[in-house]
């Protein structure tokens, strides 16, 4: 039998498992009828909802918008740099 190595276990790791045993004791209550989460069926759809455009719109504020003309030649441009850099061929 091969040993944990507990100590180089990220962060990511522990909140995965954490995560995963929470939605696990959440099923299991449910199954046996038990409502373990004092939330309404309307509160989770309202919550996802706010999440998702929360996140689109962080999303949209962060990308470039770029509606002129002028921004998008300058994306080009940037685009054009970019490549060059990654063939090294820009300096």
């Amino acid at each position: 039998m091969k040993k944990f190595n507990m100590k180089n276990v990220t962060l990511a790791t522990w909140v995965r498992t954490a995560l995963l045993a929470v939605a696990l004791l959440n099923q299991l209550l449910s199954i046996l009828g038990i409502n373990p989460l004092p939330f309404s069926d309307a509160m989770v759809e309202q919550f996802v909802t706010f999440m998702f455009t929360a996140v689109t719109a962080v999303i949209a504020f962060w990308k470039n918008q770029s509606f002129t003309k002028a921004a998008q030649s300058a994306d080009e441009q940037m685009k054009m740099v970019k490549t060059k850099k990654k063939q090294g061929d820009y300096r």
